[in-house]
């Protein structure tokens, strides 16, 4: 018998009887959010902590359990924390992070819901919300085209289209920043602390305060080389690139590093795309220069004859490339999805949940620089309807508006007896809020 299946509610406490735990979220305040309407649909809420950047965005003292032991000895000790609270859902904010993968397979053992949030497959003005996993790990990774579409015969007509903004990116980065900095000066009583990423806190906080003071800086430097491009009167082939340290990257690739993609595409382009042709490749927005992939890309492009052909932009905003882009090249990015809906040829390296075979071309590079085969647009239109009437959910993590719109919808989700998928499939899907700016 699933946790679903054990559980009554009651119509005005929906949430009686759900013990939810949750581990590491979003930087900022939206899991502390997330709990108190929880708690008041009726659930049992508690967060374990790992560090002082964790403990200072969770206000409720009582209800907060840090963890001091050792990364060896959390396995052992999230069974006890899950076996003494009788603990009935998991939250994580994704699933690859070696805390969340051992709390995951723990969780699926005693048959506990998993719930698990990441940013929006349709970013920015939405938020991915699945159970079990995401990304390489989401259900949608079993899903045809043909099974979507039969889901939509319950859906209401076509949803809008996604800004082409970011939306809270400042956010992000002050809430990135605030963070690393408490976990840098007050993380005495967490001395047993790792962080999940190759580099050391300090640098961390580091580069979020570089980041964030060099904004004006590089918004200067991006809108010379995006005006370079887009007058340059030339076709090009925009390569979309992720941050190094991403779990997407790390954990649904074959490459070990960004310098590893970023030499292959330019091989494939030296070899295959006609001589007029240029490669501009287009940083995350939240790029900090830790990978080094600007200084990398310039003496790739020198080695190979390609000095005046390549160009590197600095994060920003995608659809003024994109516009004029032939066709996009991608590791695993969601913003590929954004080249899906304008109809763009699609090349991805990795395991994705929009890598369908209507979708993503299976030719070699030289020959996908050559002549790119276009994507299925009336099938992608409905794979992009299909996720937006299940796990993309209107809101974001960093903004107080983009919480609140997130908070309108995604507890009810979290509560209901069916997983976004299922509930669609079966009719009785709740109906999508329309998209509101959540700056």
């Amino acid at each position: 018998m699933t946790t679903a299946q054990r559980l009554h509610p009651s119509a005005t406490t929906p949430g009686s009887g759900r013990r939810f735990l949750m581990l590491q979220g979003p930087h900022g305040p939206f899991l502390a959010r997330l709990a108190a309407m929880l708690r008041t649909a009726g659930a049992q809420v508690w967060r374990v902590g790992f560090n002082m950047g964790d403990r200072v965005f969770w206000p409720d003292g009582a209800s907060y359990i840090p963890w001091r032991g050792t990364p060896e000895d959390w396995p052992a000790g999230c069974a006890e924390i899950l076996d003494r609270h009788g603990i009935t859902d998991l939250v994580l904010y994704g699933d690859t992070r070696p805390i969340h993968a051992e709390a995951v397979t723990l969780a699926r053992a005693r048959g506990l819901m998993v719930h698990v949030f990441e940013e929006g497959y349709l970013r920015p003005y939405w938020v991915t919300y699945e159970r079990g996993g995401s990304n390489g790990h989401s259900r949608l990774m079993q899903m045809t085209l043909a099974q979507m579409r039969d889901a939509l015969a319950n859906a209401d007509d076509d949803l809008p289209d996604a800004p082409a903004v970011w939306g809270d990116l400042r956010q992000h980065i002050f809430y990135g920043a605030l963070y690393h900095f408490f976990v840098m000066v007050a993380n005495r009583s967490y001395r047993n602390f790792r962080p999940h990423r190759a580099v050391p806190v300090v640098t961390e906080f580091r580069l979020y305060l570089k980041r964030l003071l060099l904004m004006p800086l590089h918004r200067a430097e991006r809108w010379w080389a995006t005006r370079a491009i887009r007058q340059g009167g030339f076709p090009y082939h925009l390569v979309l690139l992720q941050l190094e340290h991403d779990a997407s990257f790390r954990m649904h690739s074959s490459f070990s590093s960004m310098t590893d993609f970023i030499a292959l595409v330019m091989e494939g382009f030296a070899r295959g795309a006609p001589a007029h042709h240029h490669l501009v490749f287009k940083a995350h927005p939240l790029e900090d220069g830790r990978a080094g992939i600007e200084d990398t890309i310039r003496r790739s492009a020198a080695d190979l004859g390609l000095r005046d052909r390549v160009h590197y932009v600095r994060g920003g905003k995608l659809a003024g490339l994109l516009n004029h882009a032939r066709t996009a090249v991608t590791v695993n990015s969601t913003a590929a999805q954004q080249a899906l809906w304008r109809g763009l040829p699609v090349k991805a390296f990795g395991r994705a949940v929009y890598n369908l075979p209507e979708f993503v071309s299976p030719q070699p590079l030289p020959e996908f620089f050559a002549t790119p085969r276009r994507p299925d647009a009336r099938g992608y239109r409905d794979y992009r309807r299909f996720l937006l009437e299940t796990s993309q959910v209107v809101g974001g993590f960093y903004s107080a508006r983009g919480r609140r719109e997130l908070l309108r919808q995604v507890v009810d989700m979290m509560l209901a007896a069916q997983d976004p998928y299922d509930a669609l499939q079966a009719g009785c899907a709740a109906p999508r809020q329309q998209l509101r700016l959540v700056n």
